[in-house]
């Protein structure tokens, strides 16, 4: 019989006491909800620390590896753009930090870390749209 008023106890309190759920919400990614300014389309190919002939960019920034940055003939450095593999439409925005590429045909070269992001290391060169972002 004790555990009659115990029960009773909580099961009004479950109905009671407001609950709070946990969402998996995070701030809205400001980078997929920039305008876009210009786009262009090409191929983009990775580089890394080794293939670079030194350890710093164009920009004077070291290049890191992991990094999500990159390079292109004309933008300003420090312009953020969206890379989106055409193959598998997966996407990162980089920042402009170097110049380059100087292969026909190529329009961004992108860091190691960024070409996983991507999903084309063992391809080392993709299909791809490149979209100018506003800040």
């Amino acid at each position: 019989m004790k555990k009659l008023p115990l029960l009773l106890s909580t099961a009004s309190l479950m109905f009671l006491t407001p609950s709070v759920a946990k969402t998996n919400k995070t701030a809205p990614d400001k980078d997929k909800e920039a305008k876009v300014l210009k786009t262009e389309h090409g191929k983009a190919s990775w580089y890394e620390i080794k293939c670079n002939g030194g350890t710093h960019t164009a920009s004077g920034i070291p290049l890191k590896d992991h990094a999500m940055t990159a390079a292109h003939k004309t933008l300003p450095m420090g312009t953020k753009v969206r890379v989106t593999n055409k193959r598998n439409g997966k996407s990162v925005v980089v920042k402009i930090t170097d110049r380059g590429p100087y292969i026909k045909g190529r329009v961004i070269d992108v860091t190691k870390g960024a070409a996983k992001k991507l999903d084309f290391i063992r391809t080392g060169v993709v299909h791809c749209k490149v979209e100018v972002l506003e800040d």
